[in-house]
């Protein structure tokens, strides 16, 4: 998926009033019963293809200096094998958890070199501790990282076989059939 197309789909998600995993102000949690709020979820993000709403719980808790955010989610897809070409449903189950850290200086790029050096501890999630925390994004991502690289329809799947023509032993794969009538049209 494009760059621009993901940003669009985030866009989106904000843009949606009635959507009941709107942003969740983050200096509000602190005033939530024991920090925390849990979302029952049971509807269809945009831009993920899915045969059934995403149903599951997002749940965010407040602990003064970073969001800890554990999900447990599933909906079924359909996919396309990449050995056979052909659909196949699956089912997609999220249940992890992440720590996103407030800090003041969370999305401020204004003043930064256009290339740096991040170390490695320097990746992590941040967000401004007067800012919002959107579930809707959050969960799309966690989804499209659930998704199987690796798609198969089974274990064994024999992939595309093709189709012995009946009045020579040659091997012909059916997405080439059209060719093979061109090829019969052509002088010897």
């Amino acid at each position: 998926m494009r760059k621009e197309t993901i940003l669009i789909i985030l866009r989106n998600f904000r843009k949606d009033a009635d959507n009941p995993m709107d942003a969740i102000y983050i200096p509000q949690l602190t005033q939530a019963p024991e920090r925390t709020e849990e979302i029952q979820v049971n509807e269809c993000l945009p831009g993920l293809d899915t045969l059934t709403p995403i149903r599951g719980t997002v749940r965010v808790e407040h602990h003064n200096s970073y969001l800890q955010i554990a999900a447990h989610a599933e909906a079924i897809t359909t996919l396309t094998c990449h050995r056979c070409l052909q659909q196949y449903n699956h089912r997609v189950v999220v249940d992890t958890s992440e720590i996103i850290w407030l800090d003041e200086a969370a999305n401020q790029v204004d003043d930064l070199p256009l290339e740096r050096e991040v170390p490695v501890e320097d990746l992590l999630e941040s967000l401004p501790p007067d800012g919002h925390f959107y579930p809707a994004e959050w969960l799309y991502e966690q989804m499209c990282l659930a998704m199987p690289h690796r798609q198969l329809c089974s274990s064994d799947c024999p992939g595309i076989t093709p189709e012995l023509e009946s009045d020579s032993k040659n091997v012909v794969d059916s997405r080439w059939a059209s060719l093979e009538a061109l090829k019969k049209q052509l002088p010897g």
